[in-house]
């Protein structure tokens, strides 16, 4: 869930989005967007990635204009800006245009932390976006998505979305609001598993698993039953490509580190170091060479470099499959 300073007003000359949760971001300038409409239904939007914010063009965005009308400006990934341009936003903050709202998304961190400095000095109201990686975090964000549609939905039946839908926030949301106008009453598990069975057991990591780990047949029903349930063909190729990558990373680490060395140095989680720890048993480093080739095949096959996207994943996944049995 998003975490709003004191200072809440949508229309402040100034919010930052800060973290690295898309979804939670796109909300924060959704709700911007939206109080400056209601004030005034003409409101002009610019939104901006940085290669599109050079030096002098946020003054041009900014200039007084003779129809004295609303802007908001959408200023993406600002960590990104060229120096020179965040020059220029660090002026604007001293002294921001009337009717103008201007929107930071910053992922927090150290890249471009004098830009995201200035604007909390300046008094920029703030909103936290923080990537939900913990399945406590995904489950509070899910309670809340019913809470805010006026839905009652017990404790199990969030647990048991969230056990479906896995780590996807867009998919979660989207779950709760397809529940919350389809279902009747209090939203309770066996609503959930009316709505979502297999989805848990079809998702994009299970095939990866499977494959990894040798299993060709269960990785195979995984994703016939994942493309049936609507799970996107470049969702299953990012989490085939993690997947093996996982297997290359501890494969290359020391012999003999701790795991949660090995999570610091690696960026995994301690029980994800002990699940890939199984998952490399008969894997090689031509495997991994092998595997990492069909993935990217795979890849461009689903993003329109071939005439069949599931052809393409199934073929990843059996040659991965393979791949864990070459040593």
């Amino acid at each position: 869930m998003a975490r709003k300073t004191a200072h809440d007003d949508p229309l402040a000359p100034v919010t930052i989005g800060v973290g690295q949760e898309d979804l939670l971001l796109d909300r924060a300038v959704q709700q911007v967007v939206a109080a400056a409409r209601a004030a005034d239904a003409d409101t002009d939007v610019r939104d901006l990635t940085p290669d599109q914010l050079q030096p002098g063009t946020l003054a041009e965005l900014t200039s007084p204009s003779l129809f004295a009308e609303r802007k908001v400006v959408v200023v993406r990934a600002a960590q990104d800006l060229s120096a020179d341009t965040i020059k220029d936003v660090k002026a604007y903050l001293g002294s921001p245009a009337e009717e103008i709202t201007l929107v930071l998304l910053h992922a927090g961190g150290a890249k471009g932390k004098g830009l995201l400095d200035a604007a909390r000095k300046a008094g920029a109201r703030e909103v936290a976006c923080p990537k939900m990686t913990k399945p406590a975090d995904r489950l509070a964000f899910v309670r809340s998505e019913f809470r805010a549609t006026g839905r009652s939905a017990t404790p199990e039946a969030c647990q048991a979305l969230v056990d479906a839908i896995g780590s996807d926030l867009r998919e979660l949301a989207s779950a709760c609001s397809q529940l919350a106008a389809d279902v009747e009453g209090t939203i309770d598990d066996a609503v959930v598993a009316r709505y979502y069975t297999g989805r848990a057991e079809a998702s994009s990591f299970t095939v990866a698993d499977r494959a990894v780990e040798g299993r060709a047949a269960e990785a195979l029903e995984a994703l016939r039953w994942a493309i049936a349930t609507g799970v996107a063909p470049v969702m299953i190729t990012s989490a085939l490509a993690q997947g093996v990558r996982a297997i290359g990373k501890l494969a290359s680490a020391p012999r003999g580190a701790r795991p949660g060395d090995l999570a610091r140095d690696l960026g995994m989680p301690p029980w994800k170091i002990d699940r890939v720890r199984q998952q490399m048993r008969g894997w090689s480093a031509d495997g991994v060479a092998t595997a990492l080739r069909a993935v990217a095949a795979a890849d461009a096959g689903v993003k329109g470099g071939g005439d069949d996207p599931e052809y393409a994943l199934e073929k990843a996944v059996v040659t991965i499959a393979r791949a864990a049995r070459s040593r």
